[in-house]
């Protein structure tokens, strides 16, 4: 999947608005290969990423996990790590 696209579920504080509006248009981006559409398909490509975006959201909420929730700084600093590993 695309790489941009990060995962929201268990993060304290919880995920935003913005977070999984992001998502959803990284998602629609992936899928049709545009990164920014055209005047024609513009309506539509914003329409699946506001459905993308509530569907999305349904799922976070419904999700349950005993784990503790995952510190944001945390997971950055290691996504960093990996990334300055792997493109070293």
């Amino acid at each position: 999947m695309c790489r941009n696209i990060k995962t929201l579920f268990n993060f304290d504080p919880p995920v935003t608005d913005e977070e999984v509006r992001a998502a959803s248009i990284q998602f629609v981006r992936k899928i049709t290969g545009f990164n920014k559409p055209s005047k024609a398909n513009e309506v539509a490509f914003l329409a699946a990423a506001d459905e993308i975006a509530r569907i999305s959201f349904r799922l976070l909420r419904s999700l349950e996990t005993n784990a503790p929730p995952k510190n944001r700084e945390d997971e950055a600093a290691r996504a960093k790590a990996r990334a300055a590993e792997r493109f070293a």
